[in-house]
C-alpha cells in the first residue's frame, strides 16, 4: 500500500495536479491513519475522481468502465459473497468461464483479489470504475456499506498473491482473452516497434518491476508496472512465444510474430532467464526489412564498400564479420546474402536462431537437443550442392574446420566471430586450433564493426574542439584543418540529440603480405601494422571519418570505438 501511495504522490507532484504542500500533507495524514493515499484524496475531495481514474488506467494498464450504463439487474449474484463486496467496495460485473470481471476502484488492493480468488475459485479480471459509482451499486444491491481499510499483513498477502497467480496462469492458457495484462504487453511491444527499439527487457527485482528498451544502442526505462503483475506478464509473453509457462527454473527460447498492419509483421526472439526475484525476459526485435537494406545504407567508406563487393563476386573463400553482440553483424551478413541471392545460386544458412527470414534462402535453426548443431548442419549442407553457406557463428574448432574446408573447395562461406578487430580474428582462429596455412588460404575478407548513433539532422549544432585535443584523439593535421564537428542537442523529433544508427567499420582484405604474416604465426599486432601500412582503416579511423562527415559526434564515436 505504501509503495502505491508513494508512486501516486510522485505522479501528483510531477504532473502538478496538486500543490506540493497539499500533496505532502495528504500523504502524511493517509500514512498516519494507515489508509491508501488514493482513498484519502477521494474522500476529502482533493482531486477530480475521473482524473485519478484515468491516471490509474495508465499506470496499471487497465480498462475503465462507466457504471452509469451498466445493467444493474444482470450481474452474477452468486459469484462472491456480500461480505467481500462490502468490505472491499468491489462489484461483480459478469462471469465467463472461470473469469470474474470485477469493478474496482483501487487496483493495488491485492487483499480483495486474494479473497475473491480463494473464496470463489474464480480469476478476478479488474476493470476500473469510480469509487462512488461502485459504492452506489453496492448500496442498491445490499444496503448501506461501510468501507473498511485493513492493511494488516499486507506483505504476506502480496507474497500469497504471487504464488496463486502462478497456479492461475498454468491453468489459463487462453491467449485470446482481452485482459489488462494482454493489453499492457501488446502496448509495450507496439511502442518498441514504433520507437525503433532493438530489444525489450522485462526485469523483476525485490521491490520493483522494470521494463526497459534499447533504442539506438542505449537502454532506457519505459514502464514500471506493479510488482504484483510480474508473473502475469511473464506468463503472457511465454504463451505468446510458445513456451512452457509451468517451467520457471530453466531458461527458455521462443519466438513471437506480431502483426503491425495488414502489410507488416514484426518478429521477436524471446529468451527467459530465472533470476533471484522471478523470470527476466528479453525480446529481440527482428525486422525482416533489414535484409533488404542496400550496401550503401550500411555506412561503409567508399573503399570499404568496394572491397566487400569485389570479394562477394569471387566464387569461393570466406568472409568473416566480427564485433560484440548488438553491433549489427547479422544485418551486414544478410545484406551481403541479399546481394548474392539469385535463382542461379543455392544458398543455405544455419543460425542459432534464424533472425531474419529471407525469401529464396534455405535457413536452418540449430537444435542441440536433437543433435543439430553448427557442424552437423554444415556437413549436411555440403551434401546438398551449395554455392553459398552462411554460418551464424563459429564457436569451436570442429565448425571452424568444416567451414574453412568448404571455403577451400569451391564455396563462398560467410560467418561471424566475437572479436574486437580484424587482426584479433585471425589470431582467434589459430588459437582455436585451425592451422595457420588454412586460415591464410581460406579467409578473403574480415569486417570488424560497431554501431554508432546518428546525430539528429534537425537539431545538431557545431562543436568547437581545440586542435591539441583533436590531435590527442587521433585526428591528423590535415583533418584538423578542415574539421567541422557537431554535437548532440536534442529536440522533439529525436532522442537526446540522436536518431538512428550507422555502422563504423574496419574492412581488411587478406593480401599476400598479410598471408605471409599469418603463415609465419605472426601475432595480432604484426597483422594490424601491415593492414595499416596497406591503407586499411581501423575502426577508430573510420569513426573519425564519421565525425568529420557530421553524421555522428566525437562523444558517441569515443563510446563505441577503441582508440588506437
Amino acid at each position: 500500500m505504501e509503495q502505491q501511495s508513494l508512486e501516486l504522490k510522485n505522479v501528483l507532484f510531477t504532473r502538478k495536479i496538486l500543490a506540493e504542500d497539499i500533496i505532502d500533507n495528504a500523504y502524511n495524514v493517509a500514512k498516519k491513519n494507515n489508509i491508501p493515499l488514493l482513498d484519502y484524496l477521494i474522500e476529502n475531495n482533493l482531486v477530480n475522481n475521473k482524473q485519478l481514474l484515468f491516471y490509474q488506467s495508465e499506470l496499471f494498464g487497465l480498462p475503465v468502465i462507466d457504471l452509469e450504463f451498466f445493467d444493474k439487474e444482470n450481474y452474477p449474484k452468486d459469484a462472491i459473497s456480500e461480505k467481500i463486496i462490502k468490505q472491499h467496495n468491489v462489484f461483480p460485473l459478469s462471469k465467463a468461464g472461470n473469469k470474474l470481471y470485477l469493478a474496482i476502484s483501487n487496483p493495488a488492493n491485492v487483499e480483495a483479489l486474494d479473497a475473491i480468488r480463494f473464496s470463489s475459485d474464480l480469476t478476478p479480471i479488474m476493470i476500473l470504475a469510480e469509487k462512488s459509482a461502485i459504492k452506489h451499486l453496492v448500496n442498491n444491491a445490499f444496503g448501506e456499506v461501510e468501507i473498511l481499510f485493513d492493511s494488516d499483513n499486507l506483505d504476506d498477502s502480496i507474497e500469497s498473491y504471487k504464488e496463486t497467480e502462478e497456479i492461475e496462469e498454468i491453468e489459463d492458457q487462453d491467449d485470446t482473452d482481452d485482459t489488462p495484462v494482454v493489453k499492457y504487453v501488446h502496448s509495450i511491444l507496439l511502442n518498441a516497434v514504433q520507437s525503433g527499439a532493438s530489444d525489450i527487457h522485462f526485469e523483476p527485482y525485490e521491490k520493483q518491476y522494470r521494463v526497459r528498451q534499447r533504442t539506438d544502442g542505449i537502454l532506457e526505462e519505459v514502464s514500471s508496472p506493479p510488482l504484483s503483475m510480474s508473473h502475469k506478464i511473464a506468463s503472457r509473453i511465454k504463451i505468446m512465444s510458445g513456451m512452457d509457462i509451468s517451467e520457471k527454473m530453466k531458461p527458455q527460447d521462443g519466438r513471437i510474430k506480431l502483426k503491425i498492419s495488414k502489410s507488416k509483421a514484426m518478429d521477436f526472439r524471446v529468451n527467459t532467464l530465472p533470476t533471484l526475484f522471478g523470470e527476466k525476459i528479453v525480446l529481440r526485435l527482428l525486422d525482416s526489412s533489414s535484409a533488404t537494406l542496400s550496401v550503401d545504407s550500411l555506412g561503409f567508406e567508399d573503399t570499404q564498400k568496394q572491397l566487400l563487393l569485389d570479394v562477394l563476386e569471387q566464387p569461393q573463400g570466406m568472409i568473416l564479420v566480427t564485433g560484440p553482440t548488438g553491433s549489427g553483424k547479422t544485418v551486414t551478413l544478410y545484406t551481403s546474402l541479399n546481394i548474392l541471392n539469385s535463382v542461379e545460386r543455392n544458398i543455405s544458412t544455419v543460425e542459432d536462431p534464424v533472425e531474419i527470414n529471407l525469401q529464396g534462402v534455405n535457413q536452418v535453426n540449430v537444435n542441440n537437443k536433437q543433435g543439430l548443431d553448427f557442424s552437423q548442419a554444415l556437413r549436411s549442407f555440403l551434401r546438398q550442392d551449395p554455392d553459398i553457406i552462411m554460418v551464424g557463428e563459429i564457436r569451436d574448432l570442429e565448425t571452424a574446420d568444416i567451414a574453412i574446408k568448404a571455403a577451400q573447395t569451391g564455396h563462398m562461406v560467410l560467418s561471424t566471430l566475437h572479436t574486437n578487430s580484424a587482426s584479433e580474428t585471425i589470431v582467434r582462429l589459430m588459437n582455436m586450433g585451425v592451422a595457420s596455412f588454412n586460415v591464410a588460404t581460406s579467409v578473403n575478407l574480415i569486417i570488424a564493426q560497431r554501431l554508432a548513433r546518428r546525430l539528429c539532422p534537425l537539431c545538431k549544432e557545431p562543436h568547437k574542439i581545440p586542435a591539441t585535443a583533436l590531435k590527442e584523439q587521433g585526428f591528423t593535421e590535415k583533418q584538423i584543418s578542415k574539421a567541422d564537428i557537431y554535437k548532440a542537442k536534442g529536440c522533439k523529433k529525436c532522442s537526446k540529440g540522436y536518431k538512428g544508427r550507422i555502422g563504423v567499420y574496419e574492412v581488411v582484405k587478406i593480401t599476400p603480405e598479410i598471408q605471409n604474416i599469418i603463415m609465419n604465426n605472426g601475432d595480432s599486432l604484426e597483422i594490424q601494422q601491415q593492414a595499416q601500412k596497406e591503407g586499411f582503416l581501423s575502426i577508430r579511423q573510420s569513426g573519425i571519418q564519421v565525425v568529420l562527415s557530421g553524421i555522428s559526434s566525437l562523444e558517441e564515436i569515443n563510446r563505441v570505438t577503441l582508440k588506437d
